[in-house]
């Protein structure tokens, strides 16, 4: 049931802040038991721009009306420049802007999941079976994918450009597996990018879980166009939530709040509800309630060197997928070697470069994407002031560590190795960028101009055993009875490839244990 208003005063069983990929997966599961009212709240409205569901527009998307368009502060570690951040603000979130990459992560990933809160609930194996709940996987029923579930996973086949076939030959020539997607598993080697497209269109997470059947339920209320301004405490629990739109202002009751409102807005909500660090509330006016140091920081990103430019031989005919269409994954110093990957090498069948470059005409270039999957730089986001209009501070501290610009040197080398092969020869008139690189301070300059976000902010809610955790291992915000945090700012570091899988997977999670209350016991 949509609604476009509620009562003044409004009670719920569960309200869920953010109507993104996690917010929708779980209005939808929360929902299936019929007792239980459901409220979802999300700042932006349905998706109609019918753009979103074109795969290759993707890149086109970001600046629209639905998009947060957030900026970070100055990087040191990238010439200083502003980055900004593409967030979705619209029913399905960040699903309707992402370029649809489904990539469930390494199984090391989460040992260091199951390492930071001492619980193998989140380890690969017990995710098992939760990734193949969400999958409809052409692989499915192999007893490793999903099949039948909400979520299509598309393995691209007869659609993959021909430069992408070489540069996978090119990859497979230095020793790379070929691997048949990359969620089995093993992620180090050469494969098209599994991708959450059905017939040709993209598949958000709305489109995926909340179906016309599941919107006309009785007990789930979707409130868009309103955002969470402060939620009200009263002990050791949050008695409301202060909800604004068009409705005005909106004091809402609920049993049990889960945030899901991303690794940026659910701190933030925090924060501004005085829950965070007790010298980032002072500084924005906010008195501190709850003092939680660790709220806000920890944040961590995926950064993507765009890039190793190369003018083509011959015309590139335009991507029928999402531009960038192979991933390799890869140890930083072995092209042969297996295990969790460190680096990435991506085929864009278009001539992607930062703002710092000029790209040439589409068709007669091509770039190699290359980054780090597991960076060590940590950065934080704040508030600047009590209100919703006041902005975020936004600093992800990018490049600041000596290891994460090393392994983005060895990134660029495998790049430019596997652009120079045989294999690309017929595509391959000349190298564009970078050029002549002879020291390590001129990779570390031209590294600093041309890496772009990969959209992957992540860790500001991070969980954990340790005190100064923010959410335990059950996703309860450690310090009130009454409120979880169910997003990617609870992930404790991020995994190899796009977070999408895993966010959803965190999702799909805590609506099972919220299910069958006996799974919430942790397992050492």
């Amino acid at each position: 049931m949509t609604r476009a208003n509620v009562e003044r005063k409004s009670n719920s069983d569960i309200v869920i802040v953010g109507g993104g990929s996690a917010g929708t997966l779980l209005a939808a599961r929360l929902s299936e038991e019929p007792d239980s009212r459901v409220l979802l709240i999300e700042a932006g409205e349905e998706a109609a721009d019918p753009d979103i569901w074109n795969p290759a527009a993707w890149p086109t998307l970001q600046g629209r009306s639905y998009d947060w368009d957030y900026r970070t502060e100055p990087q040191a570690g990238t010439a200083g420049r502003v980055h900004h951040w593409a967030r979705g603000r619209l029913i399905g979130g960040s699903s309707c802007l992402h370029a649809m990459g489904y990539m469930r992560g390494h199984p090391s990933d989460f040992q260091a999941w199951v390492d930071a809160t001492g619980d193998r609930r989140w380890s690969w194996d017990e995710l098992l079976s939760i990734f193949q709940a969400i999958e409809n996987h052409p692989l499915g029923g192999d007893g490793i994918h999903g099949k039948g579930g909400p979520l299509p996973i598309h393995l691209p086949a007869d659609e993959v450009s021909p430069l992408a076939r070489a540069f996978i030959e090119a990859g497979a020539s230095l020793g790379l597996p070929r691997l048949e997607g990359h969620n089995s598993g093993e992620m180090i080697g050469v494969t098209p990018n599994s991708l959450n497209i059905r017939d040709g269109r993209r598949v958000t997470a709305a489109d995926a879980w909340l179906t016309k059947t599941v919107r006309g339920r009785q007990n789930l209320t979707i409130l868009t166009g309103s955002r969470v301004r402060r939620l009200n405490l009263e002990g050791n629990q949050v008695r409301s939530l202060e909800v604004v739109g068009r409705q005005g202002s909106v004091e809402v009751f609920a049993d049990q709040i889960v945030l899901c409102a991303g690794a940026l807005e659910s701190p933030a909500l925090l924060m501004r509800s005085g829950i965070g660090p007790h010298d980032v509330l002072d500084a924005a006016g906010v008195g501190c309630l709850i003092d939680m140091p660790e709220i806000g920081r920890n944040l961590q990103d995926h950064l993507l060197g765009a890039g190793n430019l190369y003018a083509a031989r011959e015309p590139v005919p335009p991507s029928r997928l999402q531009h960038s269409e192979s991933m390799a994954y890869m140890r930083a110093d072995n092209f042969t070697a297996t295990g969790q990957p460190e680096i990435v090498v991506g085929c864009g069948i278009a001539p992607i470069v930062s703002e710092c470059f000029q790209a040439p005409a589409a068709g007669t270039a091509y770039t190699l994407l290359f980054g780090i999957t597991h960076p060590t730089s940590r950065g934080s986001v704040r508030i600047s002031g009590p209100e919703l209009g006041d902005r975020l501070i936004i600093d992800p501290a990018y490049l600041q560590t000596g290891r994460d610009r090393e392994l983005f040197r060895q990134a660029l080398e495998a790049a430019r190795t596997i652009g120079h092969r045989d294999e690309l020869a017929g595509w391959r008139e000349r190298e564009l960028l970078p050029g002549t690189l002879n020291s390590a301070a001129k990779m570390d300059d031209f590294i600093a101009q041309s890496v772009i976000t990969h959209h992957h902010p992540c860790g500001t809610c991070r969980m954990g055993k340790d005190s100064d955790a923010v959410v335990d291992a059950n996703l309860r915000l450690k310090a009130l009875d009454n409120l979880c945090v169910v997003d990617a700012s609870i992930m404790p570091n991020l995994t190899a490839g796009p977070i999408h899988a895993a966010v959803l997977a965190i999702a799909e999670t805590f609506a099972r244990w919220h299910r069958e209350p006996y799974n919430l016991d942790p397992k050492g």
